[in-house]
């Protein structure tokens, strides 16, 4: 049977009778009935009435934080029980960097299913940043980040990988000063685009002569592959068949390539959870096959 506060939530999410009805499978009716019993246990009422839908008052508002609260506790709890089981269950709550969700983490997320069916998943992507805010926010358990992050709970490096000046034509970095060809670059986190900046500045005495800046870093690359410029790319986006020149970045005092480390954040009381535990195992396992860069230096 649909609990209070599950009726509260959505209500104030559908502001909309008909609408929430349907998403509680209750008849409207029986939802009329139920809101006014709980308002009658509140004493207040919590929803107005108009032709443009429902809308919370003051008290209402107060009881949709409470509804919230105990919708949260209860999940939190519920995975508590179920980390006390043999068997892996609940949700799996990930937040990953764009980059590392559309290449590595598909064939990790495809072990884990097949290895623990009963656990479900719920994933986000963004910039790195928005990583760790999904962690201070409780929106997820677990978070996979790329390069330096300030940090204090548990974090555990997976992979490092080793970056690339991709071009059909240019075949070493000395041709960059040579060629009119556009520098394309995707939007990324300011840790990135500063790293790249920094390096540019340390090998060339001005900027690009042309660039070309896009929103997604499949974007960039497929540009890139297709001759229109160069870009730099990780070698995580790379499979290594594509028909480019790969040139890897180096420091141009220590001569060592310049990598980009990927790391896996949370608290310590999410690693406790069987599913995340399971999930650290599978992910350490996929990126033991990566290359490491770092044994170049």
């Amino acid at each position: 049977m649909t609990n209070d506060a599950q009726i509260i939530k959505v209500l104030a999410e559908e502001r909309n009778m008909r609408k929430a009805a349907e998403r509680l499978f209750l008849s409207q009716p029986a939802l009329s009935q139920r809101l006014q019993s709980i308002e009658k246990d509140w004493g207040t009422q919590l929803f107005i009435r108009s032709q443009k839908g429902l809308t919370a008052t003051a008290s209402g508002e107060l009881v949709i934080q409470y509804a919230e609260e105990m919708i949260t506790k209860r999940e939190e709890i519920f995975e508590s029980i179920q980390a006390l089981n043999s068997k892996v269950h609940g949700t799996l709550k990930i937040a990953c960097a764009s980059i590392v969700g559309h290449t590595w983490l598909p064939k990790v997320l495809k072990d884990f299913v097949t290895e623990y069916p009963d656990a479900k998943i719920s994933l986000m992507t963004g910039w790195s940043s928005e990583i760790v805010k999904a962690l201070y926010d409780g929106e997820a358990h677990v978070g996979i980040v790329r390069g330096q992050t300030d940090w204090k709970g548990e974090k555990q490096h997976l992979f490092r990988d080793t970056l690339y000046l991709v071009d059909t034509e240019i075949k070493t970095l000395d041709d960059v000063f040579k060629t009119t060809r556009p520098f394309i670059q995707f939007k990324s986190d300011s840790n990135y685009y500063q790293e790249i900046q920094q390096w540019w500045q340390r090998h060339f005495s001005s900027n690009p002569k042309h660039e070309i800046i896009v929103d997604q870093i499949e974007t960039c690359k497929q540009m890139a592959l297709n001759g229109i410029g160069y870009a730099i790319l990780p070698s995580i986006t790379l499979t290594g068949q594509e028909d480019v020149n790969r040139i890897p970045l180096t420091n141009q005092e220590e001569a060592f390539n310049i990598t980009r480390d990927t790391w896996l954040i949370g608290y310590d009381s999410a690693f406790e959870l069987r599913q995340v535990a399971a999930f650290v195992e599978v992910a350490k396992k996929q990126a033991e096959c990566l290359y490491d860069y770092s044994k170049n230096k």
